[in-house]
């Protein structure tokens, strides 16, 4: 299998209320380097696309990657470049590796924007080499900047950051070190949901080294989300059983979700929801399932009272608004 270790640019509305629905982000430059199972580069692609729907460049855009709308009028159309893009990938099986996670969700919504094929019609498995050099050679928690990571592994910094075939370029020697030095982690497979999973049947459930991921369905909205089984259940990724609750689940800011289980056997499981909202503007769920030490329970219970609390005020609030209301509207009769 080949790795095709990809990086881009975009530019955006230089204000924000002249977004064009559908392409927040228009890509601009496409930099990708090809590495075969072994790490060892094989192939390149570097293309600058020419603009279509931002024609003026973000002060943020040029001050980052130092390019000007008139070199970028030199460059090809987005379908073009794709096309060339993807041919280039190969008939080989292949995945994507990216610094970070955007880079996918942006490839692929212009694709659509453009009426072109889409990379995959559910969740598109890819490496985050970010993320797996945090696994390999730091606390798996961490995620640095990419010149920060170079640095940290003391490689030769030979051509400029901040442009899609530089940042691809270091992200491949990245990869590579870790390939040659800590091979395991590449377990750690992301996913980008750009298209979440069309089913039950597809949904995605994947055991990873210290946690588990589940991926649902689309739903209509997060009251349905929240009242599926599947989403809301507890269960040990190591010994597979139903667990009882010790905590119910809670939110801080309605987005995501907590609860904390226990398993006789493995001990405590912290299970965290996110809410995602999708393209087609519907709501699904990525869960994830860890182990976690007797202080982390306790800080997850205090996490809990804190959210109790915060329901109290908040409840207190409304009836205190309702009453003022109430008041208002009596005064305003006699």
């Amino acid at each position: 299998m080949n790795y095709i270790v990809l990086d881009l640019e975009w530019n955006q509305s230089t204000n924000g209320q002249k977004e064009v629905p559908g392409i927040p982000f228009e890509i601009i430059e496409i930099g990708a380097i090809k590495l075969n199972d072994n790490g060892v580069m094989i192939s390149e692609f570097s293309k600058l696309i020419r603009p279509a729907v931002y024609r003026e460049m973000h002060k943020i855009t040029s001050r980052l990657i130092h390019l000007q709308m008139q070199e970028l009028e030199r460059g090809e159309a987005f379908p073009e470049v794709a096309d060339s893009f993807l041919q280039w990938c190969g008939e080989t099986e292949y995945m994507f590796c990216t610094w970070g996670g955007s880079d996918l969700t942006e490839l692929q919504r212009n694709l659509r924007y453009y009426n072109m094929t889409e990379l995959s019609d559910r969740p598109l498995p890819f490496l985050d080499v970010q993320k797996l050099f945090s696994l390999a050679f730091e606390d798996g928690r961490s995620r640095r900047s990419l010149e920060n990571a170079v640095d940290m592994a003391h490689l030769e910094k030979d051509i400029p950051f901040h442009r899609a075939f530089g940042d691809a370029y270091y992200t491949a020697k990245l990869l590579t070190r870790i390939i040659n030095e800590r091979s395991q982690v590449l377990r750690n497979v992301s996913y980008d949901v750009f298209h979440p999973p069309v089913s039950r049947e597809a949904e995605v459930r994947v055991t990873f080294d210290r946690y588990m991921k589940y991926i649902s369905r689309e739903f209509a909205d997060k009251a349905e989300a929240l009242s599926d089984k599947e989403v809301m259940s507890s269960k040990c990724y190591l010994c597979h059983r139903n667990l009882k609750k010790k905590l119910k689940w809670f939110t801080l800011n309605g987005k995501h979700y907590y609860c904390l289980a226990h398993c006789e056997k493995h001990g405590y499981l912290k299970n965290k929801i996110r809410l995602r909202r999708s393209e087609n503007d519907r709501i699904f769920v990525v869960k994830t399932t860890r182990q976690i030490t007797d202080e982390e329970a306790e800080a997850l219970r205090e996490r809990s009272e804190h959210a109790k609390e915060l329901h109290r005020r908040r409840n207190r609030s409304r009836r205190e608004a309702a009453g003022a209301l109430k008041s208002e509207k009596k005064e305003s009769r006699s």
